[in-house]
């Protein structure tokens, strides 16, 4: 039986809502423990290493136990709710550091929230991705699925780039450390909304039973498999470059750009930039994919990432006095880049910044559709 239109739409905010809750994390946890909490740029460097040392391994882990998982209702929803749910809660205590820790107990708080959220986003990301084939016919209606799926996460990603800072100033006022904590818990809120929405709507309809390899064998395999160690590096080096713009984007605007609103024109960035990038997801791939193939797509995207953060280079060493044109000419180079990456000059201001957010990068699905379709 073909998917209905409220299990494409249902399934479709399940990924509104995980990326929603990824994006909130992945460029602005930084910006809080070290703008505004004071935790160093290197604690927080080593944080974010060690984090995504550990994905390396906790991936492919969940992934077993995901597929040796037999209950009455799945395999898949059940990880996917409980997913959720403890990963909801972790994010709003990520953002809401008690006052009274120290210098050290921030550290201490940093690490084991930042690393608790990836374990449990993992515990539900994993799940969510692999349940589509459990539910549909194959072909055409699982790639549309997926296409629809990796534009909805591109919605949620740009509905938090555009609402966050706004929103944070509107809750918080002059109090980003309020602000922050009060939009962690809407986002928290939205997310298990969201989801539990696909969790009722999805039925499993099918579950093929094979062999699940342990973390060794797939290891094994991906080492004597030289098309997917490509793969991989490509999606390494790709999310390297997504986490280090993302992440720094907002001390260029707060730094570089300066001014008591600030915020109003990285705002305005990400508003336009967040606009072409879900047109580009919803019309421009899916027109693509008549005349090219996934390669050459990819080698589309590639080709226009590299011009793109060319451009953005060359911008960085240029004048420009009025705030919104300015927003707007690097806005207009964003999309040039990876579907969910926002744009960043010059760390010129923000040199402490810099290798902190480079030890960030972790493979995301929604944001690189061009590798893993």
């Amino acid at each position: 039986m073909k998917l209905s239109v409220r299990e494409k739409a249902s399934y479709g905010l399940g990924a509104v809502g995980k990326d929603m809750v990824y994006m909130l994390s992945a460029s602005y946890v930084l910006y809080y423990f070290q703008d505004i909490l004071g935790v160093s740029a290197a604690a927080m460097g080593v944080i974010l290493l060690v984090a995504r040392i550990f994905d390396a391994f906790n991936d492919p882990v969940m992934g077993v136990i995901v597929a040796k998982t037999r209950t009455r209702w799945g395999k898949f929803r059940p990880w996917l709710f409980i997913g959720t749910l403890t990963n909801a809660v972790i994010l709003y205590m990520m953002f809401a550091a008690p006052p009274s820790l120290d210098a050290a107990g921030l550290v201490a708080y940093a690490a084991v929230t930042y690393i608790m959220w990836g374990v449990t986003y993992t515990m539900m990301d994993i799940p969510y991705w692999s349940m589509i084939p459990a539910f549909t016919e194959g072909g055409k209606e699982r790639e549309g699925l997926t296409t629809l799926a990796r534009s909805c996460a591109g919605v949620g990603s740009a509905l938090v780039t555009i609402a966050t800072m706004p929103l944070v100033h509107a809750l918080g006022g002059n109090d980003e450390k309020t602000g922050f904590r009060l939009f962690a818990l809407i986002v928290a809120i939205i997310f298990v909304v969201f989801i539990t929405i696909t969790c009722v709507s999805i039925k499993e309809k099918a579950t093929v039973e094979m062999k699940s390899p342990g973390v060794g064998e797939m290891f094994k395999a991906l080492i004597q498999n030289d098309q997917a160690m490509a793969v991989v590096v490509a999606i390494v080096v790709i999310n390297t470059a997504i986490y280090v713009t993302s992440n720094l984007v907002i001390y260029f605007f707060k730094y570089d750009f300066g001014g008591t609103g600030w915020y109003n024109s990285y705002t305005f960035f990400n508003m336009f930039g967040g606009a072409i990038q879900i047109l580009s997801m919803m019309v421009l791939y899916p027109a693509l994919r008549h005349w090219f193939s996934n390669i050459k797509i990819f080698y589309i995207c590639l080709t226009s990432a590299i011009i793109g953060y060319a451009l953005l280079l060359g911008i960085a060493f240029t004048s420009m006095n009025r705030p919104n044109e300015r927003s707007a000419r690097i806005a207009v180079f964003r999309q040039a880049s990876w579907p969910s990456t926002s744009a960043v000059g010059s760390a010129s201001a923000y040199p402490r910044a810099c290798a902190a957010a480079s030890a960030s990068a972790k493979p995301v699905p929604s944001a690189s559709i061009a590798v893993r379709i």
